[in-house]
């Protein structure tokens, strides 16, 4: 089963997003609301995947997938975001997520996603 670790400062978001992995059969192993969060639950539970918001309060998405990728080059990190600024995307290019969704994100396109890793 495929594990994974949900991180967006959206509490309503996050719990949606668990529920809909969990009809998918992907075992959610931590629930996070910055980018210090997902850094701390990636270390615990090395998940098989990490879908991550990049715009929130504290430490951001940004900060978290720069971290994670020192610790883990090889970590499957899905960004989710709505943020479409130029310099986001060349922060992103850098940083080399594993995909990219936007929201509002498609589903389907999740779900294949998922299909492929």
């Amino acid at each position: 089963m495929t594990t994974a670790v949900v991180v967006d400062d959206d509490k309503d978001t996050v719990d949606v997003f668990c529920d809909y992995l969990d009809m998918k059969h992907v075992r959610v192993l931590g629930r996070g609301y910055n980018g210090k969060d997902a850094l701390e639950l990636y270390q615990l539970y090395k998940p098989d995947v990490m879908f991550l918001d990049l715009m929130m309060p504290e430490y951001d998405g940004f900060y978290a997938l720069e971290k994670i990728r020192k610790i883990d080059p090889a970590a499957k990190i899905v960004v989710i975001t709505a943020d479409l600024r130029d310099d986001s995307s060349k922060k992103l290019d850098e940083l080399k997520p594993t995909e990219i969704f936007i929201k509002p994100y498609d589903l389907e396109k999740i779900t294949e996603m998922l299909e492929r890793i």
